[in-house]
């Protein structure tokens, strides 16, 4: 993989080669990408829509914030954009051609960084990270296997391990009426979007960091195909007929999202009291032990100043660690080589694994956690079962009234019953993955009669 083709600035439907030297200054394509996300009505939902503590949170009299999507997506954002921006840097310094013959400028780098870690979990269902596996269930175990039959195997996978991945690829480039080629983001940016860049058979060939999930449905490979081959992604060997090693870009899209759930759902942990303030704070100053200010530390009365203080520390910690691994490995990378997360690779790994352990016992398998994700499991089957049978019905010609009433509810992108019997189903479930929490619960309370 080379640097020029990876930085490309084409977006679907181009007839002609974008230059970066003739781009206009004051808004680069790039920054487009990250102004289309931003303004996109997928994104807009992230705001209802949980991280991992669900919302509203009250603690005693007063009410606690609390990430959502929204805002982890936010703040990944800011992350990969300094880690971009500084990985630019020294690229130019180390490819100088990248810059002085194409105009390539470090900002670029960021601003690919900031877009695709802006759209990392556009693609995510309700109810936190249960949510992509309910509707994996409803098509395993639960009503849905019962289409298993008119599905082949890479289109049943597809479903049984729904990936909000894949769901946030189609949502940034599947076309609709009139709106060809989606957000039309540029190349650059949907290469280091794709975390997982495979189909989802065959399922974890290898060990390999971007076999870990997929990144695509089946029916958007040939769309991921075409930028693929722009990019100059490398394809893998052997017999996988959709699978290519990861963008170089993506290495640092993940850091950022690592390390923005590391440090800040602890935070979040520790400020809704699931975490014992001293305590975590001891966590907190192991990771930054080498930089911290002990007499501005000391200064400090107010707790939430110093685990803002120590926030901040870690997460420059973390940051320059990350760009360090990249800068080591940039060869490894762009020929494929490098199998792991760059922060597997920390001089703070231990220190990582501390904290993530803590968060997982403490926050993730609190009681508020384990009741939203059980309740998103029921409202997600409920959902699905009733608009999968209506859609299936009407596509056979034997729809009832109540079918086609339901029908009618749904957004008109999902209408369209002359759809294969894969599609159908793939379609209802992004619609359920494309709803936020409460409107899935208000949709739910509807059809089971409980609201008007």
């Amino acid at each position: 993989m080379n640097w020029e083709r990876l930085l490309s600035l084409r977006r679907q439907g181009d007839t002609e080669k974008r230059v970066r030297r003739l781009q206009d200054e004051t808004r680069l394509g790039f920054e487009v990408d990250y102004d289309r996300i931003i303004f996109s009505s997928a994104f807009r939902s992230l705001q209802d829509k949980t991280q991992v503590v669900p919302m509203p949170i009250d603690v005693g009299s007063r009410k606690e914030f609390v990430h959502t999507r929204l805002t982890h997506s936010l703040e990944v954002s800011v992350v990969g954009r300094s880690l971009g921006r500084i990985a630019g840097r020294n690229l130019l310094r180390k490819h100088p051609h990248l810059k002085e013959q194409l105009g390539y400028r470090f900002n670029d780098f960021g601003a690919i960084v900031a877009a695709a870690s802006l759209a990392h979990d556009i693609g995510n269902p309700p109810f936190g990270h249960s949510g992509e596996k309910a509707i994996g269930a409803f098509f395993q175990s639960g009503a849905g296997k019962r289409y298993q039959a008119e599905l082949n195997a890479e289109e049943y996978q597809d479903l049984i391990d729904f990936e909000g991945n894949a769901n946030g690829f189609k949502l940034l480039t599947e076309s609709r009426n009139g709106v060809p080629g989606g957000l039309r983001l540029s190349y650059a940016t949907l290469g280091a979007f794709m975390k997982y860049p495979k189909a989802s058979l065959p399922k974890k060939p290898t060990n390999h960091i971007s076999d870990k999930k997929f990144g695509f449905f089946q029916s958007e490979k040939g769309t991921f195909g075409t930028i693929a081959e722009e990019l100059g992604l490398k394809k893998k060997d052997g017999n996988e007929p959709a699978s290519w090693y990861r963008h170089p870009l993506t290495y640092l899209v993940e850091a950022a999202d690592d390390i923005c759930y590391t440090i800040i759902d602890f935070e979040d942990g520790i400020n809704l009291g699931f975490i014992s303030e001293d305590y975590a704070l001891e966590y907190f100053i192991k990771l930054v032990k080498d930089t911290i200010n002990t007499k501005k530390y000391n200064q400090m009365t107010n707790t939430s100043d110093r685990l803002s203080y120590l926030r901040a520390l870690a997460i420059n910690t973390l940051i320059h660690d990350a760009i360090r691994i990249f800068e080591e490995n940039e060869t490894a990378i762009l020929q494929g080589d490098f199998d792991v997360a760059l922060l597997d690779k920390s001089h703070y790994k231990a220190q990582i694994a501390d904290i993530i352990n803590v968060s997982i016992s403490n926050i993730y398998q609190s009681q508020e956690v384990i009741e939203k994700e059980l309740a998103g499991y029921k409202i997600i089957a409920d959902i699905l079962e009733i608009y999968t049978t209506a859609l299936l019905r009407k596509k056979k010609g034997d729809a009832t009234n109540y079918d086609n009433l339901l029908i009618k509810t749904l957004p008109t992108q999902y209408q369209d019953h002359s759809k294969t019997t894969y599609e159908l189903l793939l379609s209802a479930s992004c619609f359920v993955a494309s709803l936020s929490d409460s409107a899935a619960v208000n949709i739910h309370n509807k059809l089971m009669g409980r609201q008007l």
